[in-house]
């Protein structure tokens, strides 16, 4: 345990030494990848948010959903939902919060059926013309709706999908420079596979090993006017293992490891002349790109695209993979102790941020806490706690039946 501790935190010193050197030798190389409704990629539940957003591959809970779908058919319990609740920018203001709502239905032994819906309030805004005057207030807000569906393919292998509504409205229709504007409206399908082994060993311990591949918002691209270009939603690849380890009958130990890429294009560098204005091209009258590949294709275009048009090359497109670490404990199933660290390069928006957390499962519910440390500029979620409550049906249903016998034997008894 100590050295699996002590490796953990050799290896989260080593990465924010590799970030700072690659701000030091890069800042002036920022090149991130932007998108519509980024909301999607925020994590949703406190157990993973207590990971370092590490989930693909953890044991089954009902905020699968949004990891990776096809971990529900190994859920152990017949149903269960999840309620999370997570503050954004909450140093700034006070009313911008992301709420989800999520769920699963067992429908045998091998199949799984599972739902959920993320609401992102993003406060109330005043809108002004160019000259400061106001004309109107709003409520920004976006949602999404998925339902998901889940397959065992054999004892350790499992496949699934999830369809997903996505709702973004920014502006309520206020004109924007002379410019209608609309809510932005797109569908999407998640898909994954999840693959388990119980009987694992390592080190003459008792393992389960657990590996997930998701890839998520596979959908139509997003535009909030009639005239404007649609920006591409996040797709999004997850993939990565889980290793648990059987300490005794009432403590295990799990570490887990995600690497997420978008695969949407990178943005290219375009040419200027010697002004520094943009060249553009006689006949097209489009900006020339200098080095990179043009942003504007197709989805499916896009996705291959985006593992190899990143404008400085091979290792530029390395920088594009994030990684998560995360370190579960639990004691008699009862009560967990959480940490992680994420890490994103410094010429891809350097994000990196300490996690940490806690679970505590009583008879019918379970509750878990989540607080993050950024490492680098203000996060959203810096020096806030989320949380989340998860119900399991079957324990209210054996709760119930055993309350109702001892009524029986009471009565029996009288």
């Amino acid at each position: 345990m100590k050295k699996i501790l002590a490796g953990f935190l050799l290896f989260v010193i080593s990465v924010n030494l590799i970030g700072q050197t690659e701000l030091e030798q890069s800042a002036l190389q920022l090149n991130t990848i932007t998108t519509a409704v980024p909301f999607l990629l925020i994590a949703p539940d406190s157990r993973a948010g207590a990971m370092g957003d590490a989930g693909v591959s953890s044991t089954p809970d009902a905020n699968s959903i949004h990891w990776n779908v096809a971990k529900l058919a190994f859920v152990e319990k017949e149903m269960g939902i999840a309620v999370s609740y997570s503050p954004w920018l909450r140093n700034l203001v006070p009313d911008i919060n992301l709420s989800y709502v999520s769920g699963y239905k067992k429908l045998g032994d091998n199949n799984a059926i599972g739902a959920s819906l993320r609401y992102f309030s993003l406060g109330d805004i005043k809108f002004t013309d160019d000259q400061g005057n106001a004309i109107g207030d709003f409520n920004p807000a976006e949602f999404a709706f998925d339902v998901g569906f889940s397959q065992k393919f054999g004892n350790k292998f499992s496949g699934g999908i999830t369809a997903r509504y996505i709702h973004s409205n920014l502006t309520g229709g206020i004109d924007v420079s002379g410019t209608d504007t609309k809510a932005g409206r797109s569908f999407a399908v998640d898909v994954g596979v999840f693959y388990t082994n119980d009987e694992a060993e390592l080190f003459g311990q008792d393992a389960i090993f657990n590996f997930g591949l998701s890839i998520s918002n596979i959908g139509a691209k997003i535009s909030y006017t009639n005239d404007a270009v649609a920006d591409f939603i996040p797709i999004n690849l997850r993939l990565g293992p889980s290793l648990t380890f059987v300490l005794d009958d009432h403590n295990t130990f799990s570490i887990l490891t995600d690497i997420n890429k978008l695969l949407v294009p990178t943005p290219p560098i375009y040419a200027t002349d010697e002004s520094g204005n943009p060249i553009l091209d006689p006949i097209t009258q489009e900006q020339v790109i200098e080095s990179g590949e043009n942003p504007d294709v197709p989805i499916v275009t896009g996705i291959f695209q985006s593992f190899s048009d990143a404008p400085g090359g091979f290792s530029e497109e390395l920088r594009e993979y994030n990684i998560s670490v995360g370190l579960e404990y639990w004691y008699n199933k009862q009560f967990a102790v959480r940490a992680g660290y994420f890490h994103e390069a410094a010429i891809k928006g350097n994000r990196r941020y300490i996690t940490a957390g806690l679970g505590l499962k009583l008879s019918v519910f379970s509750i878990d806490f989540s607080y993050l440390i950024p490492m680098t500029q203000q996060n959203p979620l810096a020096n806030t706690v989320r949380f989340s409550l998860m119900f399991d049906f079957e324990d209210f249903k054996t709760q119930n039946k055993n309350s109702g016998s001892s009524g029986g034997r009471r009565n029996n008894e009288n």
